[in-house]
C-alpha cells in the first residue's frame, strides 16, 4: 500500500525533471557506479529524503560541497541483535552512522527471549524515531528450542498482530532446523502465517537433502554459512549468503574468495553480534568491505554486497543505488578501497544535526534477573570419578565448538576445572524466576589461570552462564550479576575486579556508547591478566549455551549434543 502523498511524488517529479529547484544539491562527487564500476563526475540532486538527479550537474536551495570525494550507496547491515552491542538502538545508531550504516535490519530476539512482545513493541517504537532506518524481522524461535528455559514464548498468534507494522519486513532467521525439517505444529504455524514474505535462515552446516527441505519452507537467507563450498551449493539453491564479521563469530575469511563480481548479487553484508569496543578499533559494513578488498575481492563486489545486493534481498527496493527514485543514503569515502567514510547523508540529511536531538521512550526490562536464592560453592559441585568427560571445545572466531572427551582425574569424588589442561568449568543458572534450573560442564579454550567470569548474555534464552577454575569465585560471580541486574563481571580471589552491568533486560546499557566501549576496555584487560586468550571472552562465553549451533552445548537443562538434539550426561 503507497505511503507517498500526491504533493510529495509531484515535488520528486518536478525537481527531477528540471521544473522546480532540488532542495538540496550535493555539488562535484565522483558516482562510484555499480553497474560498471566507473568513478563518474557529477552533481546529486535530492528532494526531501530522495535522490531526483544524477550523471549531470545542478543548482540547489541548499548545496553541499562534495570536493571531488566518492560517493556511494549507504550500507546495509542485513542481519544484527542489537542488544548485542549491548546499547539502545539510539546509541547504536549513534555508534555505526559514522560508518556509513544507514539501514540496519534486526532481529530482536535477544530481548523478546528475556521479555516477549514487550521486547518487539520497543524495538518497533524506537525504530520510528531512529535517524538510521531501522527494519525487524520478527523473533521467529522464542526460545530456539525446547532444551532451555527463556523468560518468555512467542507463537505464531503474538507475531502476526505486528506483521503489517511498516518498519516489518517479514519473520527473523528461522533457527529451528530441526523443526522445519520435521514439520513441527509451531514452526508449521510461523512458516504458514508469513508464507510469501521475507523469511531469514539460520541453516549452520546444513546442505544435500536437508538443505532442499529447509529452503522448501520459503527460507531464502542464511547468516551462518562458514565455509565456501556451503555458501556455494546455498546460493545455487537461491539463498542469499550473508557474510558475517561479527565480535566473536568471522567469516569473512573462508567466504571472500566466493565474493566475485558473478556471485554479488547473491551475497551481502552482515554482522551479526558486534559490540561498540570491535567497532572502535575496527569498524563496521565499512570494515567488512575493505577488509573484503584487501582480500582481493573486487570494489564492485564488496560495495554491491553493501548496499545493492542487501537491498535487493530484503525487497527494499527504495535503496541501494545512487539513482534518481532512491532514497539518499549517501555515504563520502575518502579512499574507495580502503573505505574510508568522512560524512554520511541518512535519508537527505546529514547525520550530525539529525543525531544531536536524541529521542526519549520508556526503556522495558529493568529487572529481569531473579535467581530464587543466593549461590554457594557447593551448587558447582561435579561427582565423579573424571574419566572421559564431555568438554566443549572452543573454535576461535566461531560459535560452533568441538565435542570433546577429556580424563579430567578427580579429587575425593569431585571433578574439578585443570587450569594446566586449559579446562575450566562452566555453568548455566536460570534467570527467569521459572525453575531452579542449573547445569554444569567443562569447556576448554579460554585460557583461564584464575577466577571467574560470569554473564547474563546467554543465547539465546540469556539465563547466566559463568566459566571458571574455582567454585567460590563462580558463585560470587553470579550473585553479583544478580544484584546489579545483569551485565558482565569479573571475580578473583572473591573480589569484584571489573564489571559492566547491563541493566535493560540483562543485555543492554544505558550508558552512552563510549563508555561501553571503555568499560569493554578495562574488562579485557582484566581477562587477559588471568590469562584469557580469546579476545572476545565474554562473547564466546554467551554463546555457549545456544543448543542450535553444533556441536557441544550447555544450557539451563544440561549439556546438549546438538547433533542429536539430546540432553547428556
Amino acid at each position: 500500500m503507497s505511503t507517498i502523498s500526491h504533493d510529495v511524488l509531484a515535488r520528486r517529479i518536478r525537481q527531477g525533471s528540471g521544473q522546480q529547484t532540488p532542495d538540496l544539491v550535493v555539488r562535484n562527487v565522483r558516482l562510484f557506479d555499480l553497474v560498471t564500476g566507473e568513478l563518474i563526475p557529477t552533481d546529486i540532486a535530492v528532494c526531501g529524503d530522495t535522490i531526483v538527479g544524477t550523471l549531470g550537474r545542478f543548482d540547489g536551495a541548499t548545496i553541499i560541497e562534495g570536493q571531488g570525494r566518492i560517493v556511494v550507496p549507504g550500507f546495509i547491515d542485513t542481519h544484527l541483535h542489537i542488544e548485542s552491542s549491548l546499547v539502545t538502538p539510539f546509541e547504536f545508531e549513534r555508534c555505526v552512522l559514522p560508518h556509513g550504516v544507514t539501514t540496519a535490519i534486526c532481529d530482536p530476539h535477544e530481548m523478546a527471549n528475556v521479555l516477549g512482545v514487550i521486547a518487539l513493541r520497543y524495538f518497533l517504537d524506537a525504530a520510528t524515531r531512529m535517524v538510521m532506518d531501522l527494519r525487524v524481522n520478527l523473533s521467529s524461535c522464542v526460545p530456539s528450542t525446547a532444551l532451555e528455559t527463556s523468560g518468555a514464548v512467542l507463537r505464531a498468534d503474538a507475531l502476526t498482530p505486528f506483521m503489517d507494522h511498516p518498519k516489518v519486513i517479514g519473520l527473523a532467521e528461522f533457527m529451528n532446523m530441526p523443526g522445519v525439517l520435521s514439520c513441527a505444529d509451531d514452526c508449521m504455524d510461523k512458516l504458514v502465517a508469513f508464507a510469501g514474505r521475507h523469511i531469514d535462515g539460520h541453516a549452520p552446516l546444513m546442505t544435500g537433502q536437508r538443505l532442499n527441505g529447509y529452503l522448501s519452507a520459503g527460507i531464502s537467507t542464511d547468516h551462518e554459512a562458514t565455509r565456501a563450498d556451503e555458501a556455494l551449493e546455498k546460493i545455487r539453491k537461491g539463498m542469499t549468503v550473508l557474510i558475517r564479521e561479527g565480535s566473536v563469530c568471522k567469516d569473512l575469511a573462508a567466504l571472500a574468495p566466493l565474493l566475485t563480481v558473478a556471485t554479488s548479487p547473491f551475497m551481502a553484508f552482515c554482522t551479526d553480534d558486534r559490540n561498540p569496543l570491535e567497532i572502535a578499533h575496527e569498524g563496521h559494513i565499512d570494515f567488512l568491505i575493505r577488509s573484503a578488498i584487501a582480500r582481493g575481492v573486487p570494489p564492485i563486489a564488496a560495495y554491491r554486497a553493501a548496499s545493492l545486493s542487501a537491498a535487493r534481498a530484503f525487497g527494499l527496493t527504495d535503496r541501494g543505488m545512487l539513482a534518481p527514485g532512491k532514497r539518499a543514503d549517501i555515504v563520502f569515502l575518502d579512499d574507495l578501497e580502503d573505505c574510508l567514510v568522512s560524512d554520511v547523508l541518512a535519508g537527505g540529511r546529514p547525520i550530525g544535526p539529525a543525531l544531536a536531538a536524541r529521542p526519549v521512550i520508556d526503556v522495558p526490562g529493568r529487572d529481569s534477573v531473579h535467581l530464587r536464592r543466593p549461590l554457594a560453592a557447593a551448587d558447582f559441585a561435579v561427582a565423579g570419578d573424571g574419566r572421559d568427560m564431555p568438554v566443549i571445545g572452543i573454535i576461535p572466531g566461531q560459535i560452533i565448538t568441538d565435542y570433546l572427551t577429556i580424563d579430567l582425574g578427580s579429587q575425593a569424588g569431585a571433578v574439578g576445572a585443570r587450569a594446566d589442561l586449559d579446562v575450566a568449568k562452566v555453568a548455566v543458572v536460570a534467570r527467569h524466576g521459572l525453575n531452579d534450573n542449573m547445569a554444569r560442564g567443562f569447556v576448554r579454550g579460554f585460557g583461564l589461570r584464575r577466577g571467574a567470569l560470569a554473564s547474563s548474555v546467554g543465547h539465546d534464552a540469556h539465563n547466566i552462564c559463568v566459566v571458571g577454575v574455582d567454585d567460590d569465585d563462580m558463585a560470587a560471580a553470579v550473585n553479583r550479576l544478580a544484584r546489579i541486574g545483569g551485565g558482565f563481571v569479573i571475580v578473583e580471589d572473591g573480589q569484584v575486579r571489573e564489571e559492566l552491568p547491563l541493566p535493560i533486560a540483562g543485555l543492554m546499557s544505558d550508558a552512552p556508547f563510549e563508555d561501553v566501549r571503555d568499560r569493554l576496555e578495562a574488562l579485557r584487560a582484566a581477562t587477559r591478566a588471568m590469562g584469557v586468550t580469546l579476545d572476545e571472552p565474554f562473547l564466546q562465553l554467551a554463546f555457549l549455551p545456544l543448543p542450535v549451533v553444533p556441536r557441544l552445548k550447555i544450557t539451563d537443562h544440561g549439556l546438549v549434543d546438538v547433533d542429536r538434539m539430546t540432553l547428556i550426561g
